[in-house]
């Protein structure tokens, strides 16, 4: 019998390499472990903005320049800041640049002379425009947009009761409308419209304060509350009549802020400027004994933010060859095969 040739016995060879590539598409390659999951970078979260919501309550308003000795002194600087009434006053000082010992420098030299012009003609209400050039002085002449820190006065539109927040223009005029008092001051006008008071609509202007970018708001309610008495003069009954009214108007606006200090002031009356001494010490105290639910909601917020921001780890992605077969992933070598077989 003859010998095969060379050609024929590689003819061979090659014929049966390719009968076992061809077995090989039969069988799946077994991968134990899951592709390698993608690495992440942690993102620092940006600061935490401070928001300081300051209330209204005429002469008591001193209170609020004790409440922020009190926040600088531990490292606590409000980012933005809004005002009601004798806070828009304290507000826009504050916004401007002015620590809480400068405040309280000007709050002792104060003359209420200086800040009251009341007009005969109109009934003895006060006109409000010697307490608009008084902020005006204080700030620099700068208007709202301009001062250091966001500030928003609150004030209420007269002909539709609406709630409106300055954050431009006139800085003094802006705050004189939020202090224009109803029965005590003149209505201020700007533009077409006659405004009073915010603490009408916003007795502490949590929402305003939050509307300004603030993550965390630190409330200060000075508001009055109904005495059980009868107030005897003019200021003391529309001081009242504004308690009252606020008392459940501002509850739920208050609930929402992290924080809430009320300094003991209610023993100050509305037009007693000789007790402004009494009124910054109240609100000393009343921070002071805020500040560990200050540290607390700050703390708390900032997790809440670092665990919002922090990045998810990204889920490991099969190659589109590869089968899960219960944690296992099975590489499909014959892309006809269903996936019950390959795992099969």
């Amino acid at each position: 019998m003859a010998r095969p040739s060379a050609s024929a016995a590689l003819r061979h060879a090659c014929l049966a390499l390719a009968l076992m590539a061809l077995a090989a598409c039969g069988r799946e390659q077994i991968r134990p472990e899951p592709p390698p999951a993608a690495t992440t970078q942690t993102v620092p979260a940006p600061p935490l903005r401070i928001g300081l919501a300051l209330g209204g309550g005429a002469a008591k308003g001193f209170a609020h320049i004790g409440v922020i000795k009190i926040l600088e002194a531990n490292g606590i600087q409000a980012d933005v800041v809004a005002g009601t009434s004798a806070g828009s006053v304290v507000g826009a000082l504050y916004a401007s640049g002015l620590d809480a010992f400068a405040m309280q420098e000007r709050a002792v030299a104060l003359d209420e002379a200086s800040i009251r012009d009341v007009r005969l003609f109109s009934g003895g209400l006060v006109q409000g425009q010697k307490l608009q050039d008084y902020v005006n002085a204080q700030v620099g002449g700068r208007p709202i947009e301009r001062l250091d820190k966001p500030f928003a006065a609150v004030a209420t539109r007269l002909d539709s009761g609406d709630r409106v927040v300055f954050v431009r223009g006139n800085t003094g005029q802006a705050v004189r409308a939020s202090s224009s008092v109803p029965g005590v001051f003149e209505p201020t006008r700007i533009g077409r419209h006659s405004y009073v008071d915010g603490g009408v609509v916003s007795p502490v202007p949590v929402d305003a304060t939050r509307q300004l970018g603030a993550d965390l708001v630190i409330a200060v309610d000075i508001s009055t509350r109904a005495s059980g008495t009868t107030p005897q003069h003019l200021l003391g009954i529309v001081n009242q009549s504004i308690a009252i009214m606020g008392q459940r108007l501002g509850a739920e606006e208050r609930a929402r802020a992290e924080v809430v200090i009320r300094p003991q002031v209610d023993e100050i009356g509305p037009a007693s400027f000789e007790q402004r001494a009494q009124a910054i010490l109240q609100g000393e105290r009343a921070a002071l004994a805020a500040m560990p639910r200050i540290r607390a909601a700050i703390e708390r917020r900032q997790r809440e933010r670092a665990a919002a921001l922090a990045p998810r780890p990204a889920q490991p992605q099969p190659a589109a060859d590869e089968v899960d077969c219960g944690g296992t992933w099975v590489r499909r070598l014959n892309p006809f095969r269903r996936n019950a077989d390959v795992c099969g």
